[in-house]
């Protein structure tokens, strides 16, 4: 089970580095679009010395390499050093087709999501493509005060600004549309896996709920001691997590006992143990 897993995470690897792969030489590099990372300093790259896209990309990420093995050990840098080799693969064998053609606009969303889908499914693999992820996580080690993503943003600027004085401010104010939308939907498709739903249920009938709750969904009932403040009463509150799908099941089963019960719904992220993200996946 555990090999197979590791096989799925590859392929979502070599999926996630050509969909970004794509994105980078159809919609961005065809428009001079610098979205920041190595990616973006290698468009530059290419519009100064001519230099394609791939070489860059790999030159630019060896030094980071080098430092990542020596400070941070080779299983930091084992599934990333991969990723970073399949993306740039897929700039070398991509074909140089341009589809959004002087539509800063269009390139900037699409661009946005489909970099956003690929770096999520690199990031659900447990790595990253290299470049200024891993820049700013070896900073980070002497820089303790301030966050990777911190780190990462002052680096995607700086190769913006870049971009932004080569190919003007209009690219640029496009750029950071993309890079919005590059965090939205990563956020999404990393989260969304993550993300369950948990519920607070005050009910009289709290014994009836919990047992529908277990037979029905598989799913565990923690009963708490609850007082009201007001009335004094003392009460049985039942807490559950249940996956996003199974929130409409257990609003049905708590109506179907108790049409007047309190109760509240909110997201849990990151819920871990059985029946959600095991200890082998973390």
């Amino acid at each position: 089970m555990k090999q197979k897993n590791s096989i799925m995470e590859y392929v979502a690897i070599v999926a996630g580095a050509f969909i970004m792969g794509f994105a980078i030489k159809s919609l961005y590099d065809p428009v001079s679009m610098v979205t920041g990372g190595v990616s973006g300093a290698a468009i530059i790259v290419k519009e100064i010395l001519g230099v394609p896209l791939w070489l860059t990309n790999t030159f630019l990420n060896i030094p980071l390499f080098v430092a990542g093995y020596f400070i941070m050990g080779w299983k930091f840098i084992r599934r990333t050093l991969f990723a970073t080799i399949m993306l740039s693969v897929s700039l070398y064998i991509l074909p140089d087709n341009v589809y959004m053609e002087n539509d800063l606009l269009l390139s900037a969303l699409f661009g946005g999501i489909l970099t956003g889908v690929g770096t999520g499914l690199v990031f659900l693999a447990g790595c990253t493509t290299g470049g200024t992820d891993m820049l700013a996580a070896l900073l980070q080690r002497k820089m303790r005060h301030y966050s990777i993503a911190q780190i990462m943003q002052v680096l995607d600027g700086l190769v913006v600004l870049a971009g932004a004085s080569l190919f003007g401010v209009r690219t640029a104010l496009y750029a950071f549309i993309a890079i919005f939308c590059v965090a939205k939907v990563t956020d999404s498709l990393v989260e969304g896996v993550k993300f369950s739903k948990q519920a607070f249920i005050i009910s009289d009938h709290y014994n009836e709920i919990a047992q529908a709750v277990l037979e029905r969904m598989g799913r565990g009932v923690t009963s708490l001691e609850a007082e009201g403040m007001y009335s004094g009463d003392r009460k049985k509150m039942l807490f559950c997590v249940v996956s996003k799908k199974e929130i409409v099941q257990l609003r049905e089963i708590v109506a179907e006992f108790d049409a007047g019960a309190f109760m509240i719904v909110s997201d849990a992220r990151e819920v871990f143990g059985e029946g959600f993200i095991e200890a082998e996946h973390l």
